[in-house]
């Protein structure tokens, strides 16, 4: 549990520091983001595996992180958006 904590604290700062930024194109209302272009992830509410398959290969406009980010960087955000998106 406090590995997935400390996933989460490292995943909601990558999402706001990830070049480009995930909130760029995303909204998610625990990041504070109001992206316009990809979808709102807290209507989406994606799953971790969700997350880091399109973090990895990308999907439709987004690029794909692999490579950029390391894939503890990948967990870490899929980890945060998939739980900050679900209280919602």
């Amino acid at each position: 549990m406090a590995d997935e904590t400390s996933d989460f604290i490292l995943g909601k700062k990558l999402f706001s520091s990830a070049i480009p930024p995930c909130g760029i194109c995303h909204t998610l209302k625990d990041a504070g983001s109001e992206g316009a272009v990809g979808p709102i992830l807290d209507e989406l509410k994606p799953s971790q595996l969700r997350v880091v398959t399109a973090l990895n290969n990308g999907i439709g406009a987004m690029p794909p992180f692999k490579g950029k980010l390391s894939p503890e960087e990948i967990n870490a955000i899929a980890i945060y958006v998939s739980k900050a998106s679900a209280s919602n």
